[in-house]
């Protein structure tokens, strides 16, 4: 078990792996702009009491059919649209900067390399089919790639050497010029290779080989389940399990979810847009209150010991609870604590792994929309279910389903740590009026 804390660890703080994971963090606000665009651009009517609230309707007769939609639309074009742009800019900086080395240089140079592969048009434009979330893995690669390239050049006697007195920025345009040439000039060697003897982008041959297959397997329920057993694993051990295994599921699930939002952009129901597992799917309906579904151990914490206020249980949860709305879970991971306490090793693992089978089967059965939007991650329960579901109060229910289901899970375990601790007190008690007696 020390060995698999110590190799997990090594991942977790692995430099690339750490620097795609940045990566991704660093776009994320633009993601998530991007995607709550589209849902206002799709918003459905809704009917309370026979009120009908028809937002997209009511936008439409007042600016023209479609015709506010633009506003949607650009912002799309400014996020999704360039999403494999973004990443390879940013893991690319985020990489240099590990290093110690120009950051902003080997940024530029990851999204120029990134450019001069995209397949062009027949009317010599960009394809922007591979500038978005289908180019995440060439993105990723290249960035990897050009970065270690430019670390390696600019540590050489290859570079212009400015005298002092000269500033900072001339100084480090200079050493970036002579590895900025030759880095450009083998990959526009590389991309001359693939077109006339390849006679395929670079960008097809790893959708083929790589992405697609992955993508493929990340839409199943034995992929999903995979990802809840390792998340919970790690956090049990003290290791930040989203951290860790977030720079392996990112490329994957980013562009399910992207072609779920331009599905639903396209007019396709919630219910029909292709892919079932995705961040969102995760976050919404398995993740609530944080890894473990510890909103769920909060409600099971407070029907347990109701009547004892001055409990450990009790504190810990009144403190938990503010930050466990909006997802956020240390105070409870680590205060109750639940990391290497084996009475929560069982349900911290059984809840996350049983929501995902029944969010599975809800999803894909059509008994509840898929998910087509991305919400920032401190999005409370209950809203974050309306909202990546298009607007579905059905994405409520399974919320409040799942949410039942864990609590029920929790309350024996919670039954008996609080019981354990409260004999533990008892007995320090105990022994400390013994103690009080004797002296």
């Amino acid at each position: 078990m020390n060995k698999f804390i110590e190799i997990a660890g090594r991942i977790g703080s692995q430099r690339h792996l750490v620097a795609i994971r940045d990566g991704f963090v660093s776009v994320m606000p633009l993601i998530i702009v991007g995607s709550l665009a589209v849902l206002i651009n799709n918003f459905p009517a809704v009917n309370i009491g026979g009120l009908s609230l028809d937002f997209v309707g009511s936008m439409n007769s007042m600016f023209g059919e479609g015709n506010w939609q633009g506003l949607g639309g650009s912002i799309w074009n400014a996020s999704f649209a360039i999403l494999g742009l973004l990443i390879a800019f940013s893991i690319g900086y985020n990489l240099a900067r590990s290093y110690g080395i120009d950051g902003l240089a080997a940024g530029i140079l990851s999204l120029a390399s990134y450019i001069m592969l995209v397949p062009v048009t027949a009317d010599w434009g960009l394809n922007f089919a591979w500038l978005g979330a289908q180019g995440l893995f060439v993105a990723i690669i290249v960035s990897i790639v050009v970065t270690e390239m430019f670390r390696y050049l600019i540590n050489t006697k290859l570079t212009i050497k400015m005298p002092e007195g000269v500033p900072g920025g001339v100084t480090r345009s200079f050493q970036a010029l002579i590895p900025s040439m030759i880095i450009l000039t083998v990959v526009a060697g590389f991309q001359l290779f693939m077109t006339l003897v390849v006679e395929l982008s670079v960008f097809e041959v790893i959708f083929k080989a790589i992405q697609e297959p992955l993508q493929g397997f990340g839409d199943s329920l034995p992929a999903a389940l995979l990802i809840a057993f390792l998340n919970h694993i790690l956090w049990f051990f003290g290791l930040h399990g989203t951290n860790i295994i977030g720079s392996v599921i990112e490329p994957v699930y980013l562009p399910l979810i992207e072609q779920n939002l331009a599905a639903f952009q396209a007019g396709t129901s919630a219910f029909d847009v292709p892919y079932t597992v995705t961040k969102p799917f995760l976050d919404a309906f398995v993740f609530m209150g944080g890894s473990g579904t510890t909103f769920a151990l909060l409600l099971a914490i407070f029907i347990v010991v109701r009547k004892q206020r001055n409990h450990p249980y009790h504190q810990v949860a009144k403190l938990s609870t503010p930050a466990g709305l909006f997802n956020i879970n240390e105070p409870v991971i680590f205060g109750l604590p639940i990391v290497l306490n084996p009475i929560m090793l069982v349900p911290f693992i059984l809840v996350p792994v049983t929501l995902t089978i029944v969010s599975y089967v809800a999803l894909s059965t059509g008994m509840v929309p898929k998910t087509v939007a991305i919400v920032p991650w401190t999005t409370p329960p209950i809203i974050s279910g309306y909202l990546v579901t298009g607007g579905s109060v059905r994405g409520v229910l399974l919320q409040i389903v799942n949410l039942s289901i864990a609590t029920a899970i929790y309350i024996p375990f919670v039954m008996a740590g609080a019981k354990a601790m409260t004999a533990e007190i008892n007995k320090n008690k105990a022994a400390t009026e013994e103690g009080e007696k004797i002296s």
